[in-house]
């Protein structure tokens, strides 16, 4: 994890924000191709379903979306149905996600992370990670670190 003024970069494809900070765009942005972007708003995610909802709509996941987590991952590994050679998930508030079901919450993180984490590859031979998906969660300023330390559980591989 790296933090510089404006940003926690947690891995490659996965940032924390404050609304106040920013990323720079050539961080989530690729040199070329066709990016689709969803924004989604925190404050619209305070439980499962409409957590499914907001990412169902903003990402135009398929009729066929089984409104569970299972079904949730396997769509955010996907994607093939929009077509675009990179995608950036944007989420205001994230702080306030599902912020009264902890384990929906880690459900949330979890399948985030492994996501950004199946959309990334190595460019050779200069060995530096890029990301089809980057993933930004923008959050009140106190809530930042937290939110960040959140997924170190998930870097190893081992959770979910």
């Amino acid at each position: 994890m790296k933090e510089d003024s404006s940003a926690i970069h947690i891995a490659p494809w996965l940032h924390v924000i404050s609304p106040s900070g920013g990323v720079p765009l050539g961080e989530l942005l690729p040199a070329s191709g066709n990016v689709y972007v969803a924004r989604l708003d925190g404050r619209e995610m305070p439980d499962e379903v409409s957590t499914f909802q907001q990412f169902q709509e903003a990402l135009k996941f398929p009729a066929y979306f089984g409104w569970n987590w299972n079904a949730f991952r396997d769509c955010l590994r996907d994607l093939q149905w929009l077509t675009s050679d990179h995608h950036v998930l944007i989420i205001e508030s994230a702080e306030q996600v599902l912020s009264e079901d902890d384990a929906a919450h880690r459900q949330l993180l979890a399948s985030l992370w492994r996501s950004g984490r199946g959309w990334s590859y190595v460019k050779r031979p200069e060995g530096v990670t890029y990301s089809r998906l980057s993933i930004v969660l923008s959050c009140d300023e106190d809530y930042a670190s937290g939110l960040a330390g959140s997924f170190e559980e998930f870097e190893d591989g081992s959770t979910f």
